[in-house]
């Protein structure tokens, strides 16, 4: 009863989206306050059912209702609690489903939290979000229904992807879907924006916190699957440029550019037109990846295999909502010129550069991960593009952007000085380039990579410091601290992000440049060097988990004679679903990991054993963590806040209607 219930409440869902989709955008169209007031209960109403319809589809997992076939194809008995629960979205037709609450929770909180917004506006945002719903609730109710029941129950199911039992890929998902589908937020501003022929310095207040919740999810669920990429799969790497983690990459790339150029049009209501068109870009690019996920396509550890129909699908309502949008901004170009002008040396321009550098990186990770399916489709040729090319082609577009930050945000607006804006970062700058050359010194040539990396890690970390400081003004350092403490959010959150791209840019080159590897065969009891640790394989033993066999390591890892840690790679089997998962034994440390993985069993006794030395990995993910920290702090920015209270306290003129 309660599946059916949760089936009616999807059905009751889609057809709420299409009266918030009409009747705002109508009353918004004729100026009846009344139609354009109906989006704020239809957007609380249709999250309410499609919440409900999520609760009853969750209630069937955590039950092991094996009358229904999503819960059959992907969950079990003896599965952990956990993963009866994340099992609900580890799955086409369930992730859909959490795809479509996303947006109606994006679209309850933008009527709830929308009151500095002008009502028309509000009302077709509310409408274009809906909109984007709607085709989502179709695509649901005729491909992808979460609620087919069997008319045979079997007596237990055939269990989740192994892959997908990982805490770190339970939340995974989730986050990532908070971000790519957090950008409609930023598309429907836009499409609205357009629509209603206006785009000015409050449509970028206003589109920029979402598109920074957005980026703020993205980030953690990127940070999430690389973590997980790099325990899991055994291979020891963080990033192996396979087309699901770049159909998440591309949007946060574009996501990035978006907030640098919404800050643009809030102060200069300049780059209109740009921005605009990141809007509807950035969203764009997260329904190809979603097409890439799950249209068959692509082979992947990660990716839903469906049948090509559901990616047709997908592919329509891309070209509806894609072409829909860029057409409507040709036929909009008029209302769309910029007021502001600037110097080809000024923080605009700094802006631009950085847009420029992060579109056109996101477009060579898209040419990347599409080129093997076009020259299959279009040449019947079979390639591989693989991490040399992304490597080569996306490593300088990062390092120029790295280079021009701290110089950009010295820069003031309208016009600059190049040589007064770098006066207080020429110290900065022979710091870092030292640094670098004492690097490279210290491993007697080699690689550049990770001079490099170190050298603008350095440059961004103390030029984003030297920026903040310099916001303070002048005075004692008492006063200057005093001044620290009332900065707004914002400043604090732009810092704190770069620091943390400096963080994850460091760790990357650190660990790409220095990391060292071995494999062999070890018997028990046999002691073997690596890098300057002794690896000594003591046990190997058969464990029985909750619905998994293991075959676990014990493995002493010893530095200058002395342990320093005891460590249990493990090598596991799931019965059910007959599929084998690797968990690395990992030593974890400031400045390096010593990560280990044990393979089968060899004929003359002894086992395949994998040894890594990866320096500054952890580095990589506590920069991902600042960025998110950064992301926080620029969200409590009280002048969000008080844009809104001073709309609501902004008392009504007599005889004209409230905006």
């Amino acid at each position: 009863m309660i599946v059916e219930l949760g089936h009616f409440a999807l059905v009751l869902a889609a057809l709420v989206a299409i009266v918030q989709m009409i009747v705002p955008m109508v009353g918004a169209s004729r100026q009846w306050s009344g139609w354009m007031a109906a989006a704020v209960p239809a957007a609380t109403i249709q999250f309410l059912l499609v919440s409900a319809s999520f609760a009853a589809l969750t209630y069937a997992f955590v039950v092991s209702d094996f009358s229904l076939r999503l819960v059959v194809m992907n969950s079990h008995t003896a599965k952990p609690m956990l993963y009866k629960i994340s099992g609900v979205w580890g799955n086409h037709e369930g992730s859909m489903l959490l795809w479509v609450l996303i947006l109606a929770l994006f679209g309850a909180c933008a009527a709830w939290f929308g009151g500095n917004l002008k009502p028309s506006l509000k009302a077709r945002v509310l409408a274009v979000q809906a909109s984007v719903s709607v085709a989502f609730y179709a695509f649901i109710l005729f491909t992808s229904n979460p609620f087919l029941r069997l008319a045979t129950p079997p007596m237990n199911g055939e269990d989740l992807n192994p892959l997908l039992q990982d805490p770190g890929l339970a939340f995974h998902p989730p986050f990532l879907y908070l971000g790519y589908v957090g950008l409609s937020m930023a598309f429907s501003f836009a499409v609205a924006a357009l629509i209603e022929g206006k785009v000015d310095a409050a449509w970028g207040r206003w589109v920029r916190p979402w598109t920074l919740a957005a980026w703020l999810f993205l980030t953690i669920g990127i940070g999430l699957g690389s973590w997980w990429a790099y325990y899991e799969l055994g291979w020891g790497g963080f990033w192996f440029w396979d087309p699901v983690e770049n159909a998440s990459f591309m949007p946060w790339l574009l996501a990035a550019a978006l907030l640098h150029s919404a800050i643009v049009v809030e102060k200069r209501e300049a780059l209109k037109s740009w921005t605009i068109l990141l809007a509807i870009m950035a969203f764009g690019f997260s329904l190809i990846g979603t097409f890439l996920v799950r249209s068959g396509v692509i082979t992947s550890v990660h990716a839903f295999a469906n049948d090509p129909e559901r990616g047709v699908f997908i592919l329509l309502i891309l070209a509806v909502f894609m072409g829909g949008a860029l057409t409507l901004f040709a036929a909009r170009a008029n209302v769309m010129q910029a007021k502001g002008v600037f110097a080809m040396v000024s923080r605009e321009s700094a802006l631009v550069a950085n847009n420029v550098l992060l579109a056109v990186s996101a477009f060579v990770v898209f040419v990347g991960t599409v080129w093997p399916l076009v020259a299959e489709i279009a040449f019947d040729r079979k390639l591989s593009v693989g991490a040399p090319f992304f490597n080569a082609a996306f490593t300088p577009f990062m390092v120029a952007l790295t280079a021009i930050l701290p110089i950009g945000a010295m820069l003031p607006w309208k016009r600059g000085n190049l040589g007064r804006a770098m006066q207080p970062l020429w110290g900065v700058l022979a710091l870092s380039v030292a640094f670098g050359a004492l690097v490279w010194v210290m491993q007697t040539g080699g690689a550049m990579l990770a001079p490099v990396g170190l050298a603008l890690a350095t440059w961004v970390t103390l030029g984003a410091l030297v920026d903040f400081w310099s916001r303070t003004g002048r005075g004692d350092i008492s006063s200057r601290l005093r001044r620290l403490r009332n900065l707004p959010g914002a400043d604090w959150g732009k810092t704190t992000a770069h620091i943390g791209l400096a963080v994850t840019v460091f760790g990357i080159s650190g660990l790409m440049a220095w990391e060292s590897e071995d494999i062999r065969v070890a018997q028990i009891g046999e002691r073997f060097e690596h890098a300057g640790y002794e690896i000594e394989l003591r046990d190997v033993r058969d464990v029985q988990g909750p619905n998994y066999v293991s075959t676990t390591a014990t493995m002493a890892v010893y530095r200058n004679g002395d342990e320093i840690a005891l460590l249990h790679p493990e090598k596991r089997v799931y019965p059910v679903a007959g599929m084998p998962t690797s968990e690395a034994g990992i030593d974890s440390g400031f400045l390096r990991d010593v990560y280990l993985v044990i393979g089968d069993a060899q004929a003359d006794g002894g086992y395949a054993v994998r040894t890594y030395i990866r320096p500054f990995a952890n580095w990589i993910w506590a920069g991902c963590i600042i960025m998110g920290i950064g992301g926080v702090f620029s969200l409590t920015d009280r002048r969000y806040r008080v844009a809104a209270g001073a709309r609501k306290r902004r008392a009504p003129v007599a005889g004209v209607p409230a905006e």
